[in-house]
């Protein structure tokens, strides 16, 4: 517990915090809620960019979309729970809708960046990953 009330300044641990919150929920809110309550309407129709399947394909971007950017949220296995959020937004930005405009790729590129950065910048202070219970 001592690791999470030190008396160190608390300015990255907060950005971190938002960045996680703002990131992990607008992810799961305006993407992965609704491929998870549409499922079965979408899995046969849905994008195949890199030749999996379109279920399959459902299946991992829900899984990222969802139960990666909750993790995130909460700051648990937080880089490991990053990855599968940076696959999914490459494909979408670089592969999906590369040949695109660019306003097709800019949310993706957004989400992209939010999600390396987390990976490298580590949860924070204010994450589940941090509690210290000795």
């Amino acid at each position: 517990m001592s690791k999470l009330l030190n008396s160190e300044p608390v300015a990255l641990d907060f950005g971190l915090l938002l960045l996680r919150v703002l990131a992990g929920g607008g992810m799961i809110y305006g993407h992965g809620w609704g491929k998870l309550m549409q499922f079965s309407d979408k899995m046969d129709s849905f994008g195949d960019p890199i030749g999996l399947g379109s279920t399959l394909s459902l299946i991992l971007v829900v899984f990222a979309e969802v139960i990666c950017s909750a993790l995130v949220m909460l700051g648990l296995w937080l880089r490991l729970s990053t990855v599968p959020l940076v696959i999914a937004m490459g494909v979408a930005a670089f592969i999906a809708n590369g040949s695109g405009p660019f306003g097709d790729m800019e949310l993706a590129l957004i989400y992209f960046g939010a999600f390396v950065t987390l990976f490298f910048c580590g949860s924070g202070r204010f994450a589940i990953d941090r509690i210290s219970f000795n």
